[in-house]
């Protein structure tokens, strides 16, 4: 076992602590962003109109909206608050600028790589579509034994993901509730714990939805968490007025090595803007390929345009509002704090009593959305393996158990091994897709001429 933790480690630092995953992700942003002319700012109006148009196939399938629901159920969750708050700490202000930058680039690498999970992808006899960078790796380069890599890392990561999810959900509310902590079992942390499982396997196992019930239960929950997101920052940015133009000064000015902030140098500002917008957005990993594949929709580019907004509404939007909430906020009342506790210590400073209860509840949405969301690609991800039900069902069973398991307590190896199923499942999109852009590509100049 201690062989297999000092192999997941020595991976982990090669990828992420050496960087090689963002030069990777930003060469593959680049890259796209020039191959397609720059479509997500060309195009911005048709992928907005795509996405609203809401098109399903004839059997009631998955629609445009509903896959930008379920990929951004995936892109938004504890990350986009406690990540874009350590990117602060260490990085300054200015970090969110370079943040910004990689979303609007990276829009081009989801655009590719959507596009292709659609092209690529295996019609079931029911008429639904299942698929995937695994799916994609098969079809088109005939290399099974690749994309079974790449599902297997898929499983581990979502695994990971899971516990990291559910303990933030039962961190957030222990650090405002202490019900019952003395006792080793009715505590908060227990309670809640087996109250977020248990939901959960309400929506996978018993929902009684004529649909998909994963989708059909982001479809609420990921409109719903934007909405009073948004709300509360509006209410924020208007109570703020006055701060707002120094604020917007302060990001630029730090972003290219002004004066330092929290101890931040030139490269920490760079980097950790970057790693949070790529990290987040998560486009270049080839996670909203299985749900870009499961949409009802007759060309790939509508698609792939979806998916490329999802990544702006990540990091444009649900990042940046994480910022302002804390680059709002005087240093004086977060000095000494970070991660969780920086947070809610803006938040009350804003909402004041509600503050604190606002975040607990935000996390809830956010980290559950996610968890529903991993279900669903992992589902995919099995499915690639072996199509066998009982495999499928005891994945999601497993993934119960980790809410639980993960709710309760911190496993630091299950967490590294999130990192390293992501990393590997990176390496292998990016090193697929750049030389197979070309169908994507074809469809997007298609495209282009029907709305000529």
């Amino acid at each position: 076992m201690e062989s297999i933790y000092k192999m997941v480690d020595a991976v982990n630092g090669l990828l992420w602590g050496k960087n090689i995953l963002v030069f990777m992700l930003i060469g593959a942003a680049l890259y796209f962003s020039f191959k397609t002319k720059f479509m997500q700012f060309r195009l911005f109006h048709k992928i907005v109109k795509v996405l609203f148009k809401n098109e399903k196939g004839k059997k009631g399938g998955i629609s445009s909206l509903e896959t930008f629901f379920l990929g951004t159920a995936c892109r938004v969750g504890a990350g986009n608050i406690a990540g874009v708050v350590a990117a602060i700490s260490v990085g300054g202000p200015g970090a969110i600028f370079w943040m910004w930058l990689v979303a609007m680039l990276g829009s081009a690498t989801a655009f590719i790589e959507s596009s292709l999970a659609v092209i690529y992808r295996k019609t079931e006899k029911d008429g639904s579509y299942t698929g995937g960078t695994p799916f994609i790796i098969e079809k088109r380069l005939n290399m099974r034994w690749l994309g079974i890599i790449y599902a297997l890392a898929s499983v581990v990561c979502y695994f990971g993901v899971t516990q990291v999810m559910s303990n933030s959900i039962t961190s957030s509310i222990t650090s405002v509730y202490t019900w019952g902590a003395e006792n080793k079992f009715l505590n908060l942390q227990n309670i809640s714990s087996i109250a977020v499982a248990i939901m959960v396997a309400y929506v996978i196992f018993f929902s009684s939805s004529k649909k998909d019930s994963i989708i059909e239960s982001l479809n609420k929950i990921v409109p719903f968490m934007a909405i009073i997101y948004v709300v509360a920052v509006l209410y924020i940015l208007v109570t703020n007025l006055t701060n707002i133009p120094s604020m917007i000064g302060t990001i630029f000015s730090q972003a290219f090595g002004g004066k330092e902030i929290f101890g931040g140098t030139f490269g920490a500002v760079v980097m950790n803007g970057v790693r949070r917008g790529l990290f987040s957005n998560e486009a270049g990993s080839g996670n909203s390929n299985y749900a870009a594949a499961a949409v009802h929709i007759d060309n790939p580019s509508k698609q792939g345009m979806v998916q490329a907004f999802g990544v702006f509404i990540d990091t444009l939007v649900i990042c940046s509002a994480t910022a302002f909430i804390v680059l709002l906020v005087p240093e004086s009342t977060i000095a000494g704090l970070s991660g969780m506790g920086l947070f809610q210590a803006a938040m009350t400073y804003h909402l004041s009593s509600i503050g604190a209860p606002f975040v607990v509840i935000l996390m809830f949405f956010f980290c559950v959305s996610t968890i529903l969301a991993v279900a669903f690609y992992g589902r995919s991800a099995v499915n690639f393996i072996h199509e066998s039900k009982y495999l499928n069902i005891g994945y999601q069973a497993i993934l119960i158990l980790m809410i639980y398991i993960g709710g309760i307590k911190q496993d630091m190896f299950i967490w590294s091994l999130a990192d390293f199923g992501l990393g590997i499942m990176t390496v292998i999109n990016i090193l697929v897709i750049i030389p197979i852009a070309k169908p994507a590509l074809d469809a997007l100049k298609n495209y282009e001429k029907e709305l000529k």
